[in-house]
């Protein structure tokens, strides 16, 4: 029992922190995509990433929390919990480096081009309507399977820490696919939002910890898909 209540102690001391950095770097920052007067563009990038990971560790923690919780009971050894954290917060880690390129890259071509720019709402209504058709497919409902499962499949699980960073990398693939849609929703509707970070990171903890999370799925999905045709309708 103490070990359960230390480990629930150090998970909410990191949520919390992870929480409180993210608002306060969200509130010194005007946008996400566009570099500030005399920034650097290393310093642009480093500055995105580091609010990137922050934010991902205050959005998925409440629901990786089962996930090390029940490698940490597999295992018996508390340092290898903290290695498949870090393998899980390396791909969301690359997810951002995408995410940055792909946002800045756009944002750039939108300034240049006022025909891109005028496109850009209806855009957005169109990334959040296929977002939530994602949330209907088979292949999130698989990968959010893996996601909610057992580590290992209920295999045991060698504790070295090889595998407990490959076993990390595992889970932030699964996570990530399974996850893309709602990340697509937080990166055009305004990833330095707060009302929509907490909205992403509640329906992600949803679908991953609820007793049916595959219906909690299906549900945001339509609440997302009703979303993206108002966002077409308004931006028509």
């Amino acid at each position: 029992m103490s070990q359960v209540v230390a480990f629930l102690g150090v998970s909410a001391l990191l949520f919390a922190a992870s929480a409180a950095a993210t608002v306060a770097w969200c509130s010194s920052m005007s946008t996400a995509w566009m570099r500030m007067p005399g920034q650097t563009w290393p310093g642009f990038a480093a500055s995105f990433l580091g609010m990137w990971v922050v934010m991902m560790v205050a959005m998925m923690l409440p629901s990786l929390s089962l996930v090390l919780w029940r490698y940490r009971a597999a295992v018996g050894r508390s340092w290898l919990t903290a290695v498949v954290g870090g393998g899980y917060f390396f791909v969301w880690t690359l997810f951002g480096m995408a995410a940055f390129s792909l946002g800045v890259a756009l944002t750039t071509l939108a300034m240049q081009q006022p025909a891109v720019a005028r496109a850009v709402p209806s855009a957005v209504g169109v990334v959040v309507l296929i977002a939530g058709a994602y949330q209907l497919t088979a292949w999130k409902a698989r990968e959010l399977t893996s996601c909610r499962g057992e580590p290992g499949g209920g295999c045991t699980l060698p504790a070295d820490p090889g595998m407990a960073w490959r076993h990390g990398l595992r889970q932030g693939l699964h996570c990530s696919s399974c996850c893309v849609g709602l990340m697509a929703v937080l990166l055009v509707i305004g990833v330095m939002d707060l009302r929509v970070m907490a909205a992403v990171a509640a329906a992600i903890t949803i679908e991953r910890l609820a007793p049916a999370g595959e219906r909690a799925a299906r549900a945001i999905g339509a609440v997302v898909v009703g979303t993206g045709l108002l966002l077409i309708g308004n931006a028509l």
